[in-house]
């Protein structure tokens, strides 16, 4: 890739607070023995960048892959998440995913769906039987 081509991936990543640095193979080797990034030793062959995101792991592939799109010369050779290595096929799968912000409004909605029935069934019993009250009521007055 060009250094303008880099420029944009890293002014991509940055306007998203990620990072990604060009690395040595064998720095970065030695620097990942013993920590979580140690399962990405292996693909550590050839030029190499590593996007690196501190907040959500979903948005460093969405961004990397959206540059994809516009610069074939970029290929992905996997990704580290939660401290699990995944192949380029999963980095695709992963994402596709929704936004973390998203999912949490999805399970928010999820645990609010059974209560808010539960209310609108609560208040339509209050309701009908307030209804029968009043109808008992007008057809005593008759």
């Amino acid at each position: 890739m060009t250094v303008a081509e880099l420029t944009n991936l890293r002014s991509l990543l940055r306007s998203s607070s990620l990072e990604y640095s060009v690395v040595k193979n064998t720095l970065a080797k030695i620097s990942s023995q013993d920590t979580l990034m140690a399962v990405a030793a292996d693909s550590l062959k050839g030029p190499v960048g590593i996007a690196i995101g501190y907040d959500d792991p979903v948005l460093v592939l969405k961004k990397v892959l959206e540059f994809k799109k516009t610069n074939d010369k970029l290929q992905v050779k996997g990704a580290v998440v939660e401290g699990k290595f995944c192949s380029p096929d999963v980095v695709k799968e992963i994402a596709a995913l929704p936004s973390r912000e998203i999912l949490l409004s999805m399970l928010a909605g999820a645990f609010q769906a059974p209560l808010s029935k539960l209310a609108g069934a609560l208040n339509a019993t209050v309701t009908s039987f307030a209804y029968a009250m009043e109808s008992l009521k007008s057809t005593k007055n008759n």
